[in-house]
């Protein structure tokens, strides 16, 4: 399975990663997005590099929070699990894979993008912030793999 071995492989090469195997991004989670051709791949050199999931659900949090783009859930897409396994780090595709989710979203009519970034995780927010997302609060979230944590919520009006 691709995102049990990237977590593995994010681990040997030193990172600190917070994403647990089945628990995040769990089986279930993924097993229903690719049932609802919500699942996104990146392939390099004919193997799976990187992986996202794209739909409409949010974190508790997203719904308190005072975003910039006042729409409801339906026009939103939320990317969720945007990972690159190591073995291919420096070829761009943690910003290729934002790109396309932003292509995508347009094709569908969604009218903003929001994500959630773990606090300390720079590269994804360097990502984000090159890709056109806009920082809009920090909040306590919790999720399985971290427990209650610092994050910081982007949006991408489209």
């Amino acid at each position: 399975m691709f995102y049990h071995s990237l977590i593995d492989g994010r681990r040997q090469a030193g990172y600190i990663i917070t994403w647990v195997k089945d628990v995040y991004p769990s089986s279930e989670f993924l097993r229903a997005a690719a049932e609802n051709g919500e699942l996104y791949f990146g392939m390099e050199d004919g193997e799976i590099a990187a992986a996202m999931a794209l739909n409409h659900d949010a974190n508790e949090a997203y719904r308190q929070t005072q975003w910039p783009t006042s729409v409801s859930e339906d026009e939103v897409m939320v990317i969720h699990a945007l990972g690159v396994h190591p073995r291919f780090d420096g070829k761009g595709l943690g910003r290729k894979m934002t790109e396309e989710a932003i292509a995508i979203a347009r094709e569908s009519g969604i009218k903003a993008m929001r994500l959630d970034v773990l606090e300390g995780n720079e590269p994804a927010r360097r990502i984000y912030i090159a890709c056109g997302f806009v920082s809009v609060a920090a909040v306590q979230m919790y999720y399985e793999n971290t427990g209650l944590a610092n994050f910081e919520l982007f949006e991408l009006s489209l």
